[in-house]
This record gives structure tokens, C-alpha cells and sequence, in this order.
């Protein structure tokens, strides 16, 4: 294969096809290497943490945006960016021999329908979870003038706008609801019962697989199958589960799901993709009318503009190295950061954290509130000082019916000294608005 150097001075051609074989081969062979058995937390969190090349002048605690590209990533992404501006428009017109555009995308769709247990015709690529999101809730085909649409506070801004939109747009009813404190198992199922009991014409359902606002993990499964016993079809917003922690189709239940791959998979930022269970892909109708593919294509279900090709062509690399370290270690590793620093707050007087500890009702993400923190403004006073005075990005959320928080997301790049200096800025800041 023309080495780096040639490839980038234009020596020589290579094909597209052996850019992302060769990248994706290389990365799986290197899952024994990565984290092989019988290391400690300790070095774990090493190894994990040498895989990436970010600034640690301010500790970044904001996984749950963006997910930064290991550094193997990083440097497939910028092969494939040389590559496209090489051939640019030759490539995007599909006259690149060997590599016809959507046959070299289809590899990258692929890889993203092999991941989450899905088929190729199931799946398109978006330009992230919020596109995706509004894709499926804005096109979805089956709401009549009265129907109800419900979501929760839980759920993500911009998809709840989504909702709302509904109104206006096809005489929707919207309802919503919020989730009680605290959110135990129990206690979301019995809210989610009783919104779908109290809602007779409902019709769709927004269900947010992980909350950004503080990370509960409702009982997704168990949401979804009394939403379709009531007739009721629903949209999953999986924007912070896919790459996260262990996906499959399958296990939720959901027919429509869409989801971002540059956090949790930290592929390069504006990648995500929609699924819809094929049968049920002509209850999402195509993207503004879109017609440059066809209405039985699930790829007309999103804008087909001028993307970012380079960025969706990385895609098999990200995922190829979330394969070799392991979905399930993954998540393991992230829940166990996210312990470390929870555990040692949780006698910090008058601090609230967000999630019971319960099994399977969080992953990465939580949230705290420190005592008196009682407006959104007070929390972004909290994140401004934590970046000034300690050099630590954690994040203000409001739209909690509860309040304000403060979201605390540790990437696999973050390490428990880095957890530890939080700890210390929280007991620090303790009395601020007390």
C-alpha cells in the first residue's frame, strides 16, 4: 500500500476501499493489545487514557457532548480527508474506479447495522443524533389532528421542540409530563403507566435511552412494550446509549431509534444514524419529500446535502476500536469512573445526586446539585467557576422539574486523579449559595 508520505504528496493513487480495510484490520488486530486480560483499574485507565491525544489543561468532564477520536482514529480520518479532496468531486460523482461513492458509505453503514444487530436497509447514516431525532419525529406518518404526542423533562431539548412542533404542524396534542423524584425503577414505570393510562388518543412516544440532563437509564424494554400494548408507537432517542454501553436493536423493542456514533463511538463529529425496522419504514415519510432516493430507500428519510464524506468513511475505524476494547469493558470501565467520583461526595452536606444506585438505572453520567442551587443561573455560576478556579469542565443543566444540575461524563480518557480533583472542587464549594 502507498505509504503516508506518497499518498499525501499524491505519488500515487490508493484505493478508498483499502484505506478503510486497512485501518479497521489494523485496529482489530490490535484489540489483544489494548487492554489483555489480567490488568487492574489502574492500568486500565492508562492504557485507555494513551490512546488519546486531548488537552488536559482544563480536565474535560463533557464525554456526553462530544466524544474526542483515539489517536488511530484520528489519523484514519485524516488519511480519508486527503483522499476525498484528492478526488473530490471525481469521488462524489462516483467516478473514482473501484470506489463509487455510496458503495464505499455502504461500508459505513454496514459497520453501524453489524454494531446495533440491525440489516443494511434498516440503517442510514445522519449528521448526528439530532438530525436523526427529528427525522423520525418530524416525518413520522401516522399522526391524525387530535392525536396525543407525549415526552418528559428528562428528555432532550431540542427533541422535545421536536414534539411541540408537532402541534403546529399536523394539530397534534402534546403532553407532557415529568419524571418523580427519586428515579427509581419503580417510580419511572409507574409515571410512564399512568401518562399512556391518562392518555387515550396518544399516538407516539419519545423515550430518551439515556437522559443528558443526569444520565437515568430508564427500563427501555419494559417502556416500550407497554407504549405498543396501547397502541402507542415510539420514537428512541439513543444519542447517549449507542457506543455507551451494550446495544442491540433487539433488546429494546423500539422500531424507530436514532442515535449519534461522535460521542460514545467517537467517530468524527457529525456522524450519527437513524434505524427503522423495515417493515415499518413507510411510517416515516422521506425527508421533506426528498426523492433522490427512493420511498422504499431508508436513506430518503434524511437530508442528502453535502456532508462531511470523510467523516462518515472514519466511521468503521471508530468502531473498530471499540471493538477491540470491548463493548462490555467499556462500560464497566465508565460506570466504575463514574463511582469513583460519586462515592466520595455523597457525605458532602446538603448535596443531591441526581440517581438512586440502582442496578441498571445509570452508566457514565450523573449529575449533582450543590445545597441552595436553585436556578439555572446559580448552576452556570457553578460551572464558571470550576473551569476558572479548578480547571474542570463539568456542565449546567437545566429543564429537571426537580432543578438544576450540574452533569458530570467521564470519557475513557479521563483518569481517577483527574476524579479526584473534582472531588475535592465539590467539597471545596460545598456552602456556595448555602
Amino acid at each position: 500500500m502507498t505509504n503516508r508520505r506518497q499518498f499525501l504528496a499524491g505519488a500515487g493513487a490508493v484505493s478508498m476501499g483499502a484505506l478503510i480495510a486497512t485501518r479497521a484490520s489494523a485496529a482489530a488486530a490490535g484489540a489483544g493489545t489494548i487492554l489483555p486480560g489480567g490488568l487492574s483499574f489502574g492500568q486500565t485507565q492508562q492504557r485507555l487514557a494513551a490512546l488519546y491525544d486531548v488537552d488536559r489543561s482544563i480536565v474535560n468532564f463533557d464525554a456526553a457532548y462530544y466524544g474526542a477520536m483515539t489517536r488511530t482514529v484520528h489519523a484514519d480520518y485524516l488519511e480519508k480527508v486527503a483522499w476525498v479532496n484528492r478526488y473530490n468531486s471525481t469521488f462524489l460523482r462516483s467516478g473514482v474506479p473501484d470506489a463509487p461513492r455510496e458503495q464505499e458509505l455502504d461500508k459505513s453503514r454496514q459497520a453501524v447495522a453489524d454494531m446495533i444487530g440491525a440489516s443494511l436497509d434498516e440503517v442510514a447514516l445522519s449528521g448526528g443524533g439530532t438530525e436523526a431525532l427529528y427525522a423520525l419525529i418530524a416525518n413520522y406518518a401516522l399522526l391524525k389532528a387530535g392525536d396525543a404526542v407525549i415526552y418528559c423533562d428528562a428528555d432532550y431539548d431540542e427533541m422535545q421542540y421536536a414534539m411541540d412542533y408537532l402541534e403546529q404542524s399536523r394539530g397534534a396534542r402534546v403532553v407532557r409530563f415529568s419524571l418523580p423524584v427519586p428515579h427509581t425503577r419503580a417510580n419511572v414505570l409507574a409515571a410512564y403507566e399512568k401518562v399512556l393510562k391518562d392518555t387515550p388518543r396518544a399516538k407516539l412516544l419519545l423515550l430518551t435511552h439515556v437522559s443528558n440532563r443526569n444520565g437515568l437509564v430508564p427500563p427501555v424494554r419494559e417502556i416500550v412494550a407497554m407504549a405498543k400494548a396501547r397502541g402507542v408507537d415510539v420514537i428512541l432517542d439513543s444519542a447517549q446509549a449507542v457506543g455507551q454501553m451494550p446495544f442491540r436493536v433487539e433488546d429494546t423493542g423500539a422500531d424507530f431509534i436514532g442515535f449519534s456514533l461522535h460521542k460514545w463511538v467517537a467517530a468524527p463529529l457529525g456522524t450519527g444514524g437513524i434505524y427503522i425496522r423495515k417493515e415499518r419504514l413507510a411510517d416515516i415519510q422521506p425527508w421533506l419529500g426528498n426523492r433522490i432516493h427512493s420511498a422504499q430507500d431508508i436513506r430518503s428519510r434524511i437530508p442528502t446535502g453535502t456532508v462531511d464524506f470523510a467523516a462518515r468513511l472514519t466511521i468503521p475505524a471508530a468502531i473498530a476500536v471499540q471493538n477491540a476494547i470491548g463493548i462490555e469493558r467499556k462500560f464497566a470501565h465508565l460506570k466504575a469512573l463514574r463511582d469513583h467520583w460519586v462515592s466520595r461526595v455523597r457525605d458532602v452536606p446538603g448535596i443531591e445526586l441526581m440517581l438512586p444506585d440502582e442496578p441498571g438505572n445509570y452508566g457514565a453520567i450523573s449529575a449533582f446539585r450543590l445545597a441552595g442551587m436553585d436556578s439555572a443561573a446559580k448552576a452556570k455560576t457553578v460551572q464558571s467557576l470550576f473551569i476558572d478556579k479548578y480547571k474542570l469542565l463539568v456542565v449546567a443543566k437545566a429543564g429537571l422539574a426537580s432543578g438544576p444540575a450540574l452533569r458530570v461524563t467521564p470519557s475513557l480518557f479521563n483518569t481517577t486523579s483527574e476524579l479526584d480533583r473534582l472531588v475535592a472542587a465539590i467539597r471545596s464549594e460545598q456552602a456556595t449559595f448555602a
